[in-house]
């Protein structure tokens, strides 16, 4: 693995090409060049507070890839908004203080309707870069936040979202819940593409829906940096017989407001500016369990690699999970995929109305 230092690191795979000033992965592959697709994932931390600066900033990480021509682009979870790391929201149970409270004002804040203004911004980065944009954001829905993932064709049209279904420990006092209306693959030129947020990768009915939808490029934005993350990509890479895309940001203290305006819960007395406080761990595994690219720990980079789709078939010649490896006489799996709504409206015609032409 090499890297080239600019404003970003370009991971590369060896052996290298040097491209201008850059350095981009070079990896040997047989099937048709047809069937490649160059992918890259983002690690990077979000600009915290600052929706707007933070939208330039995947601006120029986009043309960054876009320029050594990637076609699909990954960004981590909640990038648009923010991953609130360390904040504890000033919750106990049963108790809420005006702090906390002004904390999730504060939040609410730099999220982003859906749809809305910032979702046009990104549709035509991804229409002016000529890429498919996959982006974690956090997503208002009236006085709900919501951390979801945007996904956008290379023609600028925004394709749908998937909010995450469970979120994790106190990300539950945040966030609420998706359900199964928004558990979208989408077929694409490039290839069938969907995604799953951070933990709820974990959840095995989540995967086979996913499975069964026929995705072949998995994209797992995450917050998980720790070593144990990489094994549960590379299961689902193998599990599923598809690429698995997974992007996290790297991120130290000082990307986030000092304190008394931000603070780490239980940590904060032993950080430094430099203290890294998530250390990225962003890769790209192969339907064969490969390890294309990644992971890296070492600081904000564009991961890259080139993607064969005859891998895909290849895989799932030994294991096809929910084709010649299932068993549904044994197992079945329903998936509800209705909205859930607190409230429905419906209107009734009595017999005294008329219509009038």
């Amino acid at each position: 693995m090499s890297t080239h230092q600019q404003d970003m690191s370009l991971v590369t795979s060896t052996p290298p090409i040097n491209n201008g000033n850059q350095i981009f992965p070079e990896i040997e592959m047989s099937g048709d060049s047809s069937s490649i697709v160059r992918a890259t994932v983002v690690q990077a931390c979000t600009i915290f507070y600052d929706t707007p600066a933070t939208l330039d900033k995947a601006e120029r990480l986009l043309a960054e890839a876009a320029d050594n021509g990637s076609q699909l682009v990954v960004f981590p979870e909640a990038f648009i908004g923010g991953y609130p790391r360390g904040s504890s929201f000033e919750l106990a149970i049963g108790a809420r203080t005006a702090k906390g409270r002004d904390d999730f004002r504060k939040y609410l804040a730099s999220a982003i309707d859906v749809p809305g203004p910032e979702v046009e911004r990104m549709a035509e980065m991804a229409r002016k870069y000529k890429v498919f944009l996959v982006m974690g954001v956090i997503e208002r829905e009236g006085y709900t936040l919501y951390c979801s993932v945007l996904f956008f064709d290379s023609q600028g049209q925004f394709l749908g979202k998937h909010r995450k279904l469970m979120p994790t420990a106190l990300e539950r006092c945040i966030w609420g819940f998706g359900d199964g209306s928004t558990i979208p693959v989408f077929d694409t030129p490039i290839g069938k593409i969907g995604a799953a947020i951070c933990w709820e990768n974990r959840m095995p009915s989540l995967r086979t829906a996913m499975y069964a939808k026929g995705i072949e490029i998995y994209c797992a934005p995450t917050a998980d940096a720790r070593e144990t993350w990489l094994a549960s990509m590379t299961h689902i890479a193998l599990e599923g017989g598809c690429f698995v895309l997974s992007a996290n940001q790297f991120c130290r203290r000082k990307d986030y407001p000092p304190p008394p305006e931000y603070t780490f819960s239980g940590s904060e007395e032993s950080l430094t500016p430099d203290s890294v406080v998530c250390a990225g761990g962003s890769s790209i595994i192969s339907p064969l369990g490969i390890v294309l690219a990644g992971p890296n720990y070492e600081g904000e980079a564009l991961i890259s690699a080139d993607l064969d789709l005859g891998d895909i078939a290849r895989a799932k010649f030994d294991f096809d999970v929910v084709g010649h490896y299932s068993r549904p006489e044994v197992f079945s799996l329903n998936i509800k995929e209705h909205p859930r709504k607190a409230a429905s409206f419906t209107s009734k015609v009595t017999k005294d109305e008329t219509v009038k032409m």
